[in-house]
């Protein structure tokens, strides 16, 4: 039994070197002879760096450099593309929203809802619409299928609301309260209350891998580090800047780069989100206030709300390339852009109106009369897989 297991390994080991030499024959470069260990040390490997884990749950990127890839022209979710096009406008002094059609610039419907209605904010499934009534202490479901309003649904202080990249959690800002809420994102009961430090917290976004997000607390000019899994706040820092009241928040199509618009300092805070250093101001213009990625990724549309005009940030060259003035002056506040990615509509906040703005050369082609107090306006539906909320952030 020994014997023959002594020549089975010697007829394995004749047949390894008669394996080896044929491999060589006919290839006499130096990598093969490096490769069989014959000349010279084996060629070193290259080590890829892993790319960190994206928050469990959450829908893989298109495009890893690019978060904004699936809100190209038209491309609308299945669940959406028969939804009619429509602006919904959130009237705070009214408690009303205001439905526009986008074809006509006709406001063709009135919605009574609950008391000072801040935002219109379509759920992460993109099957509801909420709207925030955030002295009301209730949020009202619209369905974009028939445009009605369903029963409201009690949820304290919602000055703002949020979806996890994963669908787990809505995330309510409650601005008074100074807690961040996340709660059931259908029947939204409470899940976790995540009390504040600072006052105001009132808009946000995700990091690239939804591993975090970024909020800006208005009243005390301070920004938040939040961990989306933990659900606890990892980071906080005041603005280098008296009297900031920070507002709007965006990231950049990279993922590297965090803006907050800030209508006080009257311009746009530049940082990184990994990082959270203490980040730089850039001057866009008087009431800074909402920021709109254009649907290729290039551009981003900046309200400046004190003086009536938008303010283009270009991506790539990573600087401000126009500026746009309303005509007749107004209040640019929040809104989106249209699904083809051709008209920017934005509240007047001040002026009881709306905003239809050409992308490709600023002009205004509207003008259209609403409520008091037209706040966070949501153009529905918009291309995107899921939303992360406010008026509109979709992945």
């Amino acid at each position: 039994m020994k014997t023959t297991r002594l020549t089975r390994n010697a007829g394995v080991l004749l047949a390894g070197l008669v394996l080896a030499a044929l491999s060589g024959c006919g290839s006499a470069d130096r990598k093969s002879a490096a490769a069989l260990g014959t000349e010279g040390p084996a060629e070193p490997v290259k080590a890829v760096p892993a790319a960190p884990p994206g928050l469990p749950g959450m829908p893989p990127l298109l495009d890893p450099n690019d978060v904004y890839a699936a809100d190209r022209p038209g491309k609308l979710s299945p669940v959406v593309k028969d939804f009619p096009s429509r602006v919904y406008v959130p009237n705070t002094n009214s408690n009303t929203v205001s439905v526009i059609d986008p074809a006509t610039y006709q406001v063709i419907d009135t919605i009574p809802v609950g008391v000072q209605p801040q935002h219109v904010v379509p759920s992460w499934d993109l099957k509801t619409l909420w709207v925030n009534n955030n002295r009301g202490h209730t949020l009202t479901p619209i369905n974009p299928a028939t445009g009605e309003a369903g029963q409201p649904v009690e949820v304290h202080d919602p000055y703002n609301l949020y979806f996890t990249p994963n669908g787990k959690y809505a995330i309510v800002m409650a601005s008074m309260d100074k807690e961040l809420v996340f709660r059931d994102p259908h029947t939204m009961d409470r899940v976790k209350t995540v009390p504040v430090t600072c006052y105001g917290v009132n808009h946000a976004d995700f990091s690239a891998d939804g591993r975090y997000f970024i909020v800006s607390c208005e009243f005390s000019g301070e920004l938040l580090k939040v961990d989306t899994e933990r659900m606890e706040v990892v980071g906080q820092q005041k603005l280098p800047f008296e009297g900031a009241m920070p507002q709007d928040v965006k990231v950049s199509p990279d993922g590297k780069t965090f803006f907050v618009a800030d209508m006080m300092a009257h311009g746009m805070w530049v940082l990184s989100g990994d990082t959270f250093e203490t980040p730089k101001l850039l001057p866009t213009g008087e009431g800074c206030h909402g920021l709109y990625v254009s649907r290729d990724s290039k551009e981003m549309y900046v309200s400046n709300r004190g003086e009536g005009t938008v303010s283009v940030y270009n991506f790539p060259q990573k600087k401000l390339t126009k500026k746009w003035t309303l005509p007749d002056g107004g209040s640019p506040d929040m809104g989106g852009v249209s699904a083809d990615g051709k008209v920017l509509w934005l509240s007047g906040r001040y002026n009881s109106e709306v905003y239809a703005i050409d992308t490709v050369t600023g002009k205004q082609l509207a003008r259209i009369p609403v409520g008091g107090g037209p706040h966070g306006l949501a153009v529905y539906p918009q291309p995107g897989r899921y939303s992360l909320g406010h008026t509109g952030i979709f992945r």
